[in-house]
């Protein structure tokens, strides 16, 4: 059983409620200064990168812990901690500790303490869930932001000196604890993934029989396959075509069903046979459509690895295709779904990426797709492969959700947990 404290009272906090008797419940702006460095708009990423040296910058990104780069000098250096915050962006108000030396970009800022009464990484904790509980108040259709002065208005707890030291001690030792189970089980996700790609790798380019007689493919990414394949190049697998652009503002609740970019790229699945999106009978008379049974491949992404995402549309109803999207109908000795499985296999997309364009954004068309080769079995293997790869691939996939829900479970406790103490659910003695 927690311990509790022995009496309450209202803090005026709405999601709070109720706090121990002799804590004190204080403006911010009494307890923190706050600055956002004289340096932000100096310190870009280029310019950053262009004076390489020892000390972070923190920017309002909330990659790589926040860190733009290392410059080679710094405006700040603390040694107690301090409290940093992003201020615009779809995840301001990401609040972390810092200390040393370091300097601040744009969209943060630092708050520091006024006195010694304070230990910052009590309010830091404090402040991740009362402003979680903001974020959760802004509309989605604005631009978010935090500014000094909407600081100004906000309060947080003041338990004495050495609560705030046990709380600091009791949080730190629990959340790095769950940090560690967290990153155990992300960890354990990566490596099923792993095995998933190596897994369809393997059967889509050796097939099912391990004792089966194999030949050199001639082809370094494919390396050995069953001697009585074959390796074709992408223009005998089948008939190419372009979906056209269906913009943004013309997609609607109702309609012609079609299937944009995103919607490929963001699949997990080999293959969709839900349609999210919907257009009108004037914008379908300038589109593509496709039947079941049609690979939609993506035509461009971020980075290399990224391009040449391929699904299968399995629906009962022809689909109208958005642009960026390659459009292939296989030919009738390729299964469609094992062709997906080769097209997204690892000894593919090395391919796909030496077939590739530009830097930015990398784009890939169907004419690259002419020089890739494809390992084709018989198509009674090509139908005994993807009923194995379906099955295993499916276990899989519910072992990496279970471990995701586990991850979302532990995420849920761990900020219960943190809510309950810094709010004097449960009394922190050692």
């Amino acid at each position: 059983m927690m311990k509790q404290y022995d009496s309450h009272k209202d803090s005026g906090i709405e999601w709070i409620g109720e706090i121990p008797s002799h804590w004190e419940v204080k403006p911010i702006k009494y307890l923190f200064y706050y600055t956002k460095g004289s340096q932000g708009q100096l310190l870009t990423s280029s310019y950053v990168q262009d004076n390489p040296g020892d000390y972070p910058v923190y920017s309002g990104q909330t990659e790589n812990n926040g860190v733009l780069g290392y410059y080679n000098n710094y405006e700040f250096d603390f040694f107690n901690s301090v409290i940093f915050t992003t201020t615009v962006g779809a995840k301001f108000m990401t609040t972390k500790c810092l200390k040393d030396k370091f300097s601040l970009s744009q969209n943060c800022l630092i708050m520091i303490p006024k006195n010694d009464n304070l230990i910052s990484t009590y309010h830091y904790y404090f402040l991740t869930i009362d402003w979680k509980y903001r974020r959760e108040l802004v509309p989605v259709i604005i631009q978010p932001s935090l500014r000094m002065e909407d600081i100004d208005q906000f309060y947080t707890l003041l338990p004495p000196l050495s609560e705030q030291e046990h709380i600091v001690s009791y949080l730190d030792d629990k959340t790095t604890k769950i940090d560690e189970l967290i990153q155990k089980k992300l960890r354990k996700i990566d490596l099923l993934k792993e095995y998933r790609t190596s897994l369809i790798n393997t059967v889509v380019t050796k097939g099912l029989n391990p004792n089966v007689p194999m030949k050199d493919s001639e082809i370094e990414w494919i390396g050995e396959i069953p001697s009585h394949w074959e390796v074709v190049n992408g223009s005998r697998i089948g008939m190419y075509s372009k979906g056209n652009g269906i913009k943004k503002d013309e997609v609607t609740d109702v309609g012609n069903p079609c299937i944009r970019y995103g919607q490929i790229y963001t699949s997990y699945n080999h293959s969709v046979n839900k349609v999210i999106s919907f257009i009108s009978d004037e914008v379908s008379s300038n589109s593509v459509s496709v039947k079941s049974g049609t690979l939609l491949i993506t035509g461009s992404g971020e980075l290399k690895k990224d391009i040449g995402k391929c699904i299968v549309y399995e629906g009962d109803d022809e689909v109208w295709v958005g642009g960026d999207i390659i459009i292939l109908k296989p030919y009738d000795y390729f299964n469609p779904y094992y062709l997906t499985y080769l097209v997204n296999s690892e000894c593919i997309r090395i391919q796909k990426e030496l077939n590739s364009k530009g830097e930015i954004i990398v784009h890939i068309y169907q004419k690259n797709f002419y020089e890739i080769h494809f390992t084709l079995p018989p198509l009674s293997e090509q139908e005994d492969i993807v009923s194995y790869l379906d099955d295993k691939t499916s276990q899989i996939d519910k072992k990496i959700d279970i471990e995701k829900k586990k991850i979302e479970l532990l995420k849920e406790y761990r900020q219960s947990l943190i809510s309950n103490v810094v709010t004097g659910k449960i009394k922190v003695t050692e």
